[in-house]
């Protein structure tokens, strides 16, 4: 069920004391990690059909793979996919890929969709309300010490049981994570908002729309530092079950009222510092960002060719990439490719990708298709448009959707330098000055964009 090159998941047991301890502590913690930000996402057309957690991630994965690694590789395997917002492709992607995994420890990933139910018959209202209306499953089926709460659209690597050891040593009611980055290594608005700490890295206030600097700045005469939250939390379970049936049963959000609320309440809440590689995918140019510099392999970028740290995802079975006089460079290519006589630069290629012939693809996105194109009547045949990219054509800094029909001598460069711009029903719109092409989208022949 794993990616190719990925190590079987069985854990040797530990013999030490120390590593007894840290298997202890992770078998008593699940993990919590939802697919969505909410219904008004930046990152659309991306999300037009699918959530932000299935948006395909360098050619072969999906945003999810790379948190649900972070779990198995750190040991965590209750794990909770709870999905409500255009689910329906990664509730299947999830359970393909990971349901019938044997995880370590009779672990398990389990999706919980939003459903109705005699006491509540509408969607989930926010995070809280999620966990507050499966804290009867959460509870029932697996009764554990910790919840680790997690976004499932980030793309970073974290050693969770590290942040876990933290909690404890800090006997911590709830720990939050930050990133310890300086305020030039930010250039997006802060999605979770701002912590800030003092020395002992005790929350001391959180603001949802900071207007406080990412910087260290004097408080009631001790240091405090004001660091970006990364909507990562550990939460003990009894505190959790009081804070949302008891303290603040009719608050939806953990991240702008049940945590607030925790820290005016006096709970005892400590900060973890993170200061690797890590990318929210906020806006369509933090997503085309993650991409490229994957492309680069520098120590900035997510590393997908770690050994040690694997990165799991559902394997589909497909052909190797047919390459036929083709020039490719700096540039990810997935599996069932077939590439003839193109040229290549700095892009990544989706499965099932088909390129023409004198077909130029540079510093590019193609997120790749579903399936192959057949002789015979198919979807967009009648204009004469197969599955792929077509003879000649020329694509430049855009994020070609998957499923997408380009015909012969097609031109999607941005020719008039447009910033933002809106042209859905003609196929595409423009972010950031990137190019987007929506999914299944028919760009005809001749097309100059």
């Amino acid at each position: 069920m794993w990616a190719w090159g990925c190590p079987p998941l069985q854990r040797i047991s530990p013999i030490t004391s120390a590593r007894t301890l840290h298997r202890h502590r992770r078998d008593n913690v699940a993990a919590i990690v939802f697919g969505d930000g909410s219904s008004h996402s930046r990152l659309y057309p991306l999300t037009k059909r699918r959530s932000e957690a299935a948006i395909p991630i360098a050619g072969n994965y999906r945003l999810i793979d790379a948190v649900l690694s972070n779990c198995i590789n750190s040991g965590i395997t209750k794990i909770y996919a709870v999905t409500q917002f255009n689910s329906t492709s990664l509730n299947s992607h999830i359970s393909r890929a990971y349901s019938g995994a044997r995880l370590a420890n009779e672990g398990f990933v389990e999706v919980i969709a939003a459903y109705q139910s005699l006491e509540d018959n509408g969607w989930f209202q926010g995070t809280a309300d999620a966990i507050r209306r499966c804290l009867w499953m959460l509870d029932e089926e697996n009764p554990v010490a910790e919840f680790l709460i997690l976004p499932g659209y980030h793309l970073y690597k974290m050693d969770y049981h590290k942040l876990i050891d933290a909690h404890h040593t800090n006997k911590a009611d709830i720990t939050v994570s930050v990133l310890s980055r300086t305020e030039d290594d930010i250039d997006e608005d802060i999605g979770f908002g701002i912590f800030k700490l003092n020395a002992e890295n005790q929350v001391l206030e959180f603001r949802e729309n900071p207007e406080m600097p990412i910087s260290v700045e004097k408080f009631d005469h001790n240091v405090t530092y004001n660091f970006p939250s990364m909507g990562i939390y550990v939460i003990n379970r009894d505190i959790m079950i009081k804070l949302l049936t008891e303290y603040f049963p009719t608050m939806n959000d953990l991240k702008s009222q049940v945590i607030p609320g925790a820290i005016s309440l006096g709970m005892k809440i400590h900060g973890y510092g993170f200061n690797g590689y890590w990318e929210d995918m906020r806006s369509i140019k933090a997503y085309y960002r993650a991409n490229m510099e994957t492309l680069l392999r520098t120590n900035k970028a997510y590393n997908f060719y770690d050994r040690d740290y694997p990165l799991y995802t559902l394997p589909r079975h497909l052909p190797p990439t047919l390459v036929t006089d083709a020039v490719i460079t700096d540039s990810f290519i997935g599996d069932g490719c077939i590439l003839t006589k193109c040229r290549i630069k700095g892009t990544v290629v989706g499965m099932r990708t088909r390129i023409g012939d004198n077909a130029v693809i540079e510093d590019s996105v193609i997120m790749g298709y579903d399936t192959y194109h057949h002789n015979g009547v198919g979807e967009g045949e009648t204009i004469g448009i197969p599955i792929g990219i077509g003879e000649g054509s020329y694509i430049r800094k855009a994020i070609i959707d998957k499923n997408v029909r380009i015909g012969k001598n097609v031109m999607i460069i941005n020719k008039d330098n447009v910033v933002e711009g809106n042209m859905e029903e003609n196929g595409y719109i423009i972010s950031g000055g990137i190019i987007v092409i929506i999914r299944s989208a028919v760009i005809p022949d001749g097309t100059i964009l």
